[in-house]
């Protein structure tokens, strides 16, 4: 099951640089991740400073 990111992220970019498949990508307001792309490695959680992002 693929990550997501919430409303709470505060765009630091944190999470982009550690996923090994490049599943995650700035959005208007804030990161997104492709859950076609996810491999649910949960790299990106460990990151995230605010506890952004969750398993959908």
């Amino acid at each position: 099951m693929a990550h997501v990111i919430s409303e709470e992220c505060i765009k630091c970019a944190a999470c982009e640089a550690e996923c090994p498949v490049n599943a995650i990508s700035e959005g208007d307001n804030q990161y997104v991740i492709d859950p076609d792309t996810c491999i649910d490695c949960a790299a990106c959680t460990d990151v995230c400073p605010v506890g952004a992002i969750s398993e959908a």
